[in-house]
């Protein structure tokens, strides 16, 4: 009896362990915890989004990414874990940002699309035949309140941030933003600080490495996705730094 308790809690979605514990919304956390690194990062002049993508084949177009969204013209989304349950959230997101544009004739607040994907992640945690999204995001944008950050993981849980990284890598960038991070500094030194974090982060760069990175200025309010080259100028010059 005890045994086929285990296995149900164990492998049932909507079953408690006697700890209290959703084990398969953890396992999905742990997928999070292994995919590729991401970050945001809020400051008075914007929003940056950026994620690390490795090119696992020559052939593949390096020019096609899969970890960095955008949802609306003035939000974007991060990604770590599971891209396809990842595309799947962003869609949704997508589809119900244009629904309040229609309804209400004014861009979407960052917050609702944020709570709208946390509704949904929730959802799949309490349905027998489901199972949770393996994948967490990272919602960023500006809007009329301002430039803001949500993060959504698994279970639902939905929080807000100034600056916060999710993945293989998130301890590490974690622990540089609560040493640099400054509210008050520029978009461009955002952008410093992400790259270099990113960088920081990875124990070696091999070929194929490399990195997106989106920014939404206040004052476009714009999606906006850094020209690969001079992205890969300025990770040159952290690359460079980090090896000396």
């Amino acid at each position: 009896m005890a045994l086929g308790m285990t296995g149900a809690y164990d492998r049932a979605i909507t079953v408690f362990s006697p700890q209290g514990r959703l084990y398969q919304v953890e396992y999905a956390l742990e997928t999070v915890r292994s995919g590729s690194t991401a970050l945001s990062i809020t400051c008075r002049e914007g929003v940056v989004l950026a994620v690390e993508e490795r090119m696992h084949t020559k052939l593949q177009n390096p020019d096609f990414s899969w970890k960095i969204f955008q949802i609306d013209e003035h939000i974007g989304a991060a990604a770590a874990g599971l891209n396809s349950d990842a595309r799947v959230l962003v869609d949704n997101a997508r589809v119900y940002a244009q629904t309040l544009r229609l309804s209400y004739d004014e861009e979407p607040l960052v917050e609702a699309v944020a709570r709208r994907v946390g509704d949904i992640m929730q959802l799949y945690t309490q349905h027998a035949g489901v199972r949770p999204f393996g994948t967490a995001l990272l919602i960023g944008g500006v809007d009329k309140t301002g430039p803001r950050l949500f993060y959504a993981e698994p279970s639902g849980l939905i929080l807000e941030y100034n600056a916060w990284a999710i993945g293989r890598g998130a301890d590490k960038v974690r622990e540089i933003f609560e040493n640099n991070y400054k509210d008050d500094m520029s978009l461009d030194k955002a952008v410093e600080l992400g790259l270099s974090a990113l960088v920081d982060s990875v124990d070696k760069i091999e070929e194929g490495w490399t990195v997106r990175l989106v920014t939404i200025p206040v004052t476009t309010r714009k999606y906006s996705m850094k020209p690969q080259p001079e992205l890969n100028t300025l990770l040159e010059k952290f690359i460079k730094a980090k090896k000396q």
